[in-house]
């Protein structure tokens, strides 16, 4: 339940805009994948480009 509560306030989609062929994060942003288990879990990501 907890995982829960903590994916639904985190998100789990996100879209960054890519230019020049670089992610378009400004100075102080990054992207971090959260896991909420206390058990190792491999995870499938899923990455889409629209043009």
């Amino acid at each position: 339940m907890p995982a829960h509560i903590k994916s639904s306030l985190l998100g789990c989609q996100l879209t960054i805009p890519v230019t020049h062929g670089q992610l378009g994060l400004g100075t102080w942003q990054g992207v971090y994948l959260c896991e909420h288990r206390d058990q190792p879990h491999s995870r499938r990501l899923i990455l889409t480009l629209q043009q």
